[in-house]
């Protein structure tokens, strides 16, 4: 079996979210889990729910915030066991091409 999880941690602050961010990104270190993490979100995997979801609740326990809320969508294949990387090949597969882009940025 193999679960994935987007995660995203968010302190709602005036200020400067970095380190708080940092931290729950550093607690999910305690845990049975691989992890990405993009601008947006963590993209988390492990081979048991429950230390997903424990990793997940340490993540939004590490900000030290008044205010803080937490996005997690589980992605659960109990009758097969894969890598997340796996789901990105078969993309880039269909695609033909790596499945990333480059923007132009004005200066």
């Amino acid at each position: 079996m193999t679960v994935f999880a987007l995660l995203r941690v968010t302190p709602i602050t005036e200020g400067d979210i970095t380190a708080d961010v940092a931290a729950a990104i550093d607690a999910l270190e305690a845990f049975d889990v691989s992890y990405e993490t993009t601008p947006m979100a963590t993209t988390l995997e492990a081979d048991d729910v429950h230390e997903l979801l424990a990793a997940c609740a340490a993540a939004h326990e590490a900000v030290d915030a008044e205010n803080v809320q937490t996005l997690v969508q589980l992605d659960e294949k109990r009758g097969a066991s894969f890598a997340a990387s796996e789901k990105v090949d078969a993309v880039e597969r269909e695609l033909g091409r790596e499945a990333t882009g480059t923007r132009e940025r004005d200066e």
